[in-house]
């Protein structure tokens, strides 16, 4: 599919890698299945996932298609994978005589981590790094994240960023576990992320 608006770059475009203090973000390959099912597998990260990945078959199959490859990234601490990351771009809404110039102006940021590194401040270096990114290269005016209202490490990462609690919706998402539960949702503006930096 053309790109609607080529004179915004994608992901695959940037230069990788990129380093933060303590990580390296580079691209997901089919290589790192293994190490993406060892922490994605694991119940307290599985938990709060979308897209369960119990098997490797059931992984490849809901995150490492083509598609998927082209927004994701693989988190290293020491050379090893033990985290991924998501930064989809896309489209805000906008009237149709208007529409054109609302193309590619959101990006769409999630993220898994495997416990062992939980605590330690490592994805907020990379969700920063993110942002930058995103309001930097890929030329976004906004970027957004959401996770459920039980979720407190995601929505407290994303306040540490500087994101906004836009919404706090009642029980409109269905968790496999936890039945009808509450979402959050947040969001940071360039302007907001350029006048926090500064």
């Amino acid at each position: 599919m053309p790109d609607p608006d080529p004179r915004r770059p994608r992901l695959a475009d940037l230069t990788w890698p990129r380093r933060t203090a303590r990580t390296t973000l580079r691209p997901l390959t089919l290589d790192d299945v293994d190490a993406v099912l060892a922490y994605r597998g694991d119940p307290d990260v599985n938990r709060w996932l979308g897209r369960p990945a119990r098997t490797r078959e059931e992984l490849i199959d809901s995150h490492f298609a083509a598609d998927d490859l082209l927004d994701a990234l693989a988190v290293e601490v020491d050379g090893r994978v033990v985290g991924d990351t998501m930064v989809t771009v896309g489209d805000a809404w906008g009237q149709k005589d208007v529409r054109e110039r609302a193309r590619r102006t959101v990006a769409v940021l999630a993220w898994a981590l495997a416990p062992s590194h939980h605590g330690r401040g490592l994805m907020t270096e990379v969700v920063e790094e993110l942002l930058r990114i995103s309001f930097e290269e890929l030329g976004v005016r906004r970027v957004v994240a959401e996770c459920f209202a039980t979720n407190e490490p995601s929505w407290r990462l994303m306040e540490r960023v500087g994101m906004r609690r836009e919404a706090h919706t009642r029980q409109d998402a269905l968790h496999r576990d936890l039945g009808w539960v509450d979402g959050l949702a947040y969001a940071i503006l360039a302007d907001e992320w350029r006048s926090r930096r500064a």
